[in-house]
């Protein structure tokens, strides 16, 4: 079997690179390899409306069966890659199928990172990546007594909102001394933690877990300090860990992610990797080469991949973004406020609606908006511009942040 493009991950990267190389008019055959049965589907609505119950499956569905088959799309499902011969141009899958390629794209995004503690593997202690952790997920939510989530990110805070939004007794064990401490400044922080305990999240900082407790099912949480948490439901949002152990084998240079250049090229030739797993220079980091876990990022990349592809060689050059529904709170970032050595509030917090404006060295980096929409998208503008602002110009609401563009 051999295809001109396989195309490793079913995943948001993986399925944009088969979109845009169609869009693109590529003639060539494509295949997807997925180790889920699933067709390409989105997977931030997995800890917020899917999980909720808000969206069926077929609504997060990236597109229907029937846009696959019209354009030609070979879908190998359930299947996972085990090796890649970046010499004979081949994949090995671990049902031992051999798939040769032309263009090879990694896209395989990463598994949730599971605690390496006593218990971290007994039933009932639950990551979320896939539409079976969802599904999982929210059968064991239904009958529990008492959830435990592990982790103050992104993650861990939507799937607290969720169950409390159902109603579900939660507490929350953050390791650090503030929720989203990785990601956003403390002003942002503060006001999460805020609204979690209003809500009725039990919501505890400073913690270390220990090990779980339980015998054949998880029963319970055994802090650092011997206390022991009652739970019959763990849910852990520590991060993942990137998918490239193959690729890395191969002799992909990389270690946390595999090693991309601009053009999202690894170091095998013909062997391309995008989004979450892709370690790469990053303009809006000061050039450090980091691995951004976003939607964006994951599309972005693959755009540039589909356009090398078909002899139009792009640099990949895209500010990065995301956002976080909790509760009734949007939170829309743009930038990374990594290395930022000033903070701005841009309205009021008690209102929530408001913006956390980043600087570094007096240049607009990053902002965080909370209810603020107009914000997010005219301080994309800012971040892009790499815009020189006082704190007073960003802390005018009366003043819309695209007026301190240069005209």
């Amino acid at each position: 079997m051999r295809f001109d493009v396989v195309i490793v991950g079913a995943g948001h990267g993986g399925a944009q690179v088969a979109v845009s190389l169609r869009t693109q008019k590529f003639e060539g055959s494509i295949a997807i390899i997925g180790d889920e049965p699933e067709l390409p589907y989105e997977r931030p609505p997995l800890s917020k409306e899917y999980f909720a119950g808000e969206k069926e499956f077929e609504r997060i569905q990236i597109r229907p069966a029937k846009y696959w088959d019209e354009r030609e799309v070979t879908m190998l499902l359930n299947k996972r890659v085990v090796s890649v011969d970046p010499v004979a141009h081949s994949v090995t899958t671990d049902g031992g199928e051999t798939i040769a390629y032309g263009k090879l794209v990694w896209a395989t995004g990463g598994s949730p990172r599971m605690l390496p503690i006593p218990g971290g593997d007994l039933p009932g202690v639950q990551g979320v990546r896939t539409r079976a952790d969802a599904d999982a997920m929210k059968a064991a939510s239904e009958t529990a007594k008492q959830i435990v989530v592990i982790g103050g990110g992104y993650i861990g805070l939507e799937a607290a909102a969720v169950l409390r939004k159902a109603g579900k007794p939660v507490i929350l064990l953050e390791a650090l001394d503030r929720v989203l401490a990785r990601v956003a400044g403390e002003d942002l922080s503060r006001f999460y933690e805020k609204e979690h305990r209003d809500h009725g999240v039990d919501l505890r900082l400073g913690v270390q877990v220990a090990a779980i407790e339980g015998d054949a099912h998880a029963t319970g949480v055994r802090l650092g300090s011997g206390e022991v948490v009652a739970a019959d439901l763990v849910i852990v949002g520590i991060g993942i860990v990137p998918a490239v152990e193959p690729l890395i084998a191969a002799g992909a240079a990389g270690g946390n992610g595999v090693l991309v250049d601009h053009h999202c090229k690894t170091s095998l030739a013909d062997i391309y990797a995008i989004g979450d797993c892709a370690a790469h220079e990053n303009d809006f980091a000061e050039g450090a080469v980091i691995r951004l876990e976003s939607v964006q990022n994951a599309n972005d990349q693959a755009n540039v991949v589909a356009k090398g592809i078909c002899g139009d060689e792009a640099r990949y050059h895209a500010i990065p973004w995301f956002w976080s529904n909790q509760y009734d709170l949007k939170l829309q970032t743009a930038g990374l406020s990594t290395g930022h050595d000033q903070t701005v509030l841009r309205g009021d917090i008690a209102s929530r609606s408001f913006s956390v404006v980043y600087l570094r060295q007096g240049r607009v980096i990053a902002l965080d908006c909370v209810n603020a929409t107009k914000d997010y998208v005219q301080g994309r503008m800012l971040v892009t511009a790499g815009l020189q602002a006082t704190a007073e110009q960003l802390a005018d609401v009366e003043t819309p942040l695209k007026a301190l563009l240069p005209a």
